[in-house]
């Protein structure tokens, strides 16, 4: 890494234009590389007859309201001297709207904007996190500011429920027969490993005890983000796993509301979730008491979910792909399939992919006008080869997709499309904008 020029009395240090040949002539290199596969081409694909079934749309559909739930963030820097210091914007949306409202736009002629406005319902969750060099002045270090921002986010109301409680709820598995203890990898304080969080323990404030150090831990570390933060390099390394944690949980808040109002309409109601039904990094632990509502929901109640992803390997696939596909075509995505034609790798037939952060299985699904969509399900348990009988509500939640298609963009659906423009924060002009205004709010 070459030097930069301070105050623009020296020159900056550029990158050598010659060293890159001790790369190419390296014997070591040239042998490792030699070893190394590419990802196989459209052509070399084989599509087996027992993985793809067709599609037929359910005569009727039982879904008459589409929740989607997406979001997104921006982090900005409020001082670009030394020291550095940036903080990040979340916004989550949950859109709500109902297939007649759908079904009656298509009908017209020209759209009404107040009809428009009703696939517009959203409500909106705002959350800022500190990321580098601040702090809260109650708090002494970056981590404990950032475990201190996540607890204050879920002690907030949504519809008159705290998203704090809903997490107990779920952590604890209190829809069903309630769990005692959630066992904390480690403290965020002390690192001892193995904390027991107990039920019966927690305080009114939803916090706890470390049986080492006695410090308070706030029911938000079960995500064990503070396993990702550094004092010195900042948090920018949770951003991602804490958006796709949000989002998620603001689903089970959802259905806690539902099941809590009226369980029936869980029989009415689509939930659609921008990207995989999976955990990742630090919170990957979270797909077990996912996992754990998902067999309950669908035992006692039931429940309409599919994931939908827009970008990654996956997607890219099944564009390379879509001519060897007939228009109503599903393609189940086995262990065998996923690791011969699309992640480098070799399948594990005791390892099914996604074993640690799905609760899903995934399909390509080709619709009857041709739409190409990365879907997944949520499933009773981790396969290997998966089957068509293993998705629930498979026929109605297609159904569903296929009449949510977006001209817009490839591939999209109207809610997806519909709650990224509300939710999603642009680097130009919103990173200027909230870079000024939280400068502005942090000096005033």
């Amino acid at each position: 890494m070459g030097y930069t020029s301070k105050r623009g009395r020296r020159p900056n240090e550029y990158a050598s234009k010659s060293a890159h040949s001790h790369i190419i002539n390296d014997e070591s290199l040239q042998e490792f590389l030699s070893q190394c596969n590419l990802p196989k081409s459209a052509d070399e694909v084989t599509i087996s007859d027992c993985l793809n079934f067709s599609y037929e749309p359910v005569i009727k559909n039982p879904i008459r309201n589409i929740i989607a739930i997406d979001g997104g963030y921006s982090e900005v820097s409020v001082q670009t001297g030394f020291p550095s210091s940036t903080v990040c914007f979340f916004q989550i949306g949950a859109l709500i709207f109902s297939i007649d409202d759908l079904d009656g736009l298509g009908k017209q002629p020209f759209i009404d904007p107040e009809d428009m406005a009703k696939l517009k319902q959203i409500q909106r969750l705002k959350l800022t996190l500190p990321v580098r060099n601040i702090q809260f002045k109650s708090e002494s270090t970056l981590i404990d500011s950032v475990r201190r921002t996540i607890h204050n986010f879920f002690c907030q109301k949504v519809d008159n429920e705290e998203l704090i409680a809903t997490l107990r709820w779920f952590i604890f598995q209190e829809y069903d027969v309630s769990l005692p203890t959630w066992n904390l990898a480690s403290c965020p304080v002390c690192g001892n490993a193995g904390i027991p969080l107990n039920l019966r323990e927690m305080t009114k404030d939803y916090t706890f005890s470390c049986n080492h150090c006695s410090t308070e831990i706030f029911l938000t570390d079960v995500f064990r983000l503070h396993e990702a933060i550094d004092e010195e390099l900042g948090a920018g390394g949770i951003l991602g796993y804490l958006m796709t944690t949000l989002e998620q949980i603001v689903l089970v808040h959802l259905i806690r509301l539902v099941l809590k109002m009226k369980p029936a309409l869980l029989e009415e109601i689509l939930f659609v979730k921008d990207g995989p039904l999976a955990f990742f990094g630090q919170t990957a632990n979270m797909y077990k008491p996912m996992r754990s509502l998902v067999n309950f929901l669908f035992k006692h109640h039931n429940l309409y979910l599919a994931g939908l992803e827009k970008s990654g390997a996956f997607v890219e696939h099944a564009d390379e792909i879509s001519e060897k596909l007939a228009n109503g075509t599903v393609l189940i995505l086995n262990n065998d399939y996923i690791y011969k034609y699309i992640l480098p790798g070799k399948a594990d037939p005791s390892r099914p992919y996604g074993s640690t952060t799905y609760y899903s299985n995934k399909f390509i699904f080709k619709t009857l006008a041709g739409g190409m969509y990365i879907v997944s399900l949520p499933t009773p348990k981790n396969m290997t080869n998966p089957k068509e009988a293993d998705f629930q509500n498979l026929g109605a939640i297609l159904t569903n997709i296929e009449k949510l298609k977006c001209d817009m963009y490839d591939s999209s659906l109207i809610p997806i499309a519909l709650a990224n423009k509300l939710v999603s924060l642009a680097d130009h002009p919103s990173s200027r904008i909230l870079q000024k205004f939280a400068k502005g709010a942090i000096l005033s």
